[in-house]
């Protein structure tokens, strides 16, 4: 019995037939956006499918993202990087909390696979602890203005905006906040060890449309932690999507190297490598798919005790299968530019991004303090 439903199992055989095309040029895009792949995908018809049709996507559920973000992230790392923060991340706010007019400015471009839209919350002094956040928007002579610094943002460079995480004088929210504004200066531009830019930049005065705000209020911080469940969500896929090309990558070698006259894979201690990675790859998956599939309609999320389980056990699972699968093909993959030691460095930033391994701990403690755990009927 099949786990996705027949509608989805078509989608994940189209997409993955649609990557295929471009699994030869992967490893190859040092930090770029693979734009050509975007658009393919997006001239395909099977990019960004959980935003609404009204603006280009398919509509689907977020189910539908998942199955996107492995795929391609089999196939392309660095394409399911892009599709993981397009489908899952800042451009699926704008979709749940933007007003007509942001939607229909920002969303069709993202969903043709030609424009990119960051998200900003990290700042200096406020990493994980989102509540000391210190960038503000205040009402200034009947205008929105916004002062303070955002840093580790991803993806500025080709970026017109970012859904940035403010505090508005009732409490926490967010807005898009335009990058082109002359109020927005680079401080610094960092080079991460997958080899991806990330930008620390100013906020200086700059006005935000009162159509550019997605979530304020008394209940709007609640409502932007929805699209925080969907982000933990898809960065679990992009890292068992890793993972998975991690131990096709360690079986074909094990398959064609030849040791002490007999096939590498052959050796019962690789043979019992290889069905650890694959018992680890299957349970981490299993949980994401469970996740996703959890979700009460097309614009709720899974609670986060589940989202929070999932990107715990997902970022830990990569990170332990991408090692073996090194550890299988040995010095080759601990080389500089091979697929594998390329693939550690990507999957050990999903342990930090998105929310690290420790506050996932303290959420699953605290929902499980506050709610229990959960009863059968929950599953």
């Amino acid at each position: 019995m099949q786990a996705l439903s027949p509608e989805l199992q078509a989608y994940a055989e189209r997409v993955e037939e649609v990557a295929s095309e471009f699994e030869d040029e992967a490893y190859t895009w040092e930090g770029d956006i693979p734009w050509e792949n975007l658009q393919l995908l997006a001239d395909e018809g099977v990019y960004c499918p959980s935003i609404d049709e009204t603006y280009g996507g398919q509509g689907m559920s977020d189910l539908a993202s998942v199955v996107l973000t492995e795929a391609v992230s089999r196939a392309c790392p660095d394409t399911g990087w892009f599709v993981y923060t397009q489908s899952m991340v800042g451009p699926r706010a704008i979709d749940l909390f933007g007003s007509e007019s942001v939607k229909e400015r920002y969303l069709p471009g993202v969903t043709a696979g030609e424009d990119h839209i960051s998200i900003a919350i990290s700042e200096p002094d406020a990493g994980s602890d989102v509540g000391n956040m210190t960038t503000t928007v205040e009402e200034e002579d009947g205008r929105l203005v916004c002062n303070g610094e955002k840093m580790w943002v991803g993806g500025v460079p080709f970026s017109d905006v970012a859904v940035t995480w403010v505090r508005f004088p009732e409490g926490l929210g967010s807005v898009v906040l335009p990058l082109d504004d002359p109020g927005i200066e680079v401080v610094e531009e960092y080079r991460n060890m997958a080899g991806y830019s990330q930008t620390h930049f100013s906020i200086d005065d700059v006005e935000i449309p009162a159509d550019h705000v997605l979530t304020r209020g008394e209940d709007g911080f609640k409502q932007q932690l929805v699209s925080l469940n969907w982000e933990r969500l898809g960065s679990s896929t992009l890292a068992i999507g890793w993972a998975a090309a991690a131990l096709e990558q360690a079986l074909a070698y094990a398959d064609g190297r030849e040791q002490f006259d007999q096939s590498l894979d052959d050796f019962q201690g690789i043979e019992w490598k290889l069905a650890e990675m694959y018992r680890q790859l299957e349970t981490a998956a299993g949980v994401v798919y469970n996740t996703a599939a959890s979700a009460d309609g097309h614009e709720s999320a899974p609670s986060r005790l589940k989202t929070s389980v999932a990107k715990l056990h997902a970022s830990q699972i990569a990170e332990e299968v991408i090692s073996e699968a090194v550890q299988v093909v040995g010095a080759r993959a601990y080389q500089q530019g091979h697929p594998l030691e390329y693939l550690y460095r990507l999957a050990r930033g999903r342990r930090i991004a998105a929310g690290t391994d420790e506050m996932q701990l303290n959420t699953i403690a605290r929902a499980l303090k506050e709610d229990g755990v959960p009863k059968v009927s929950e599953r």
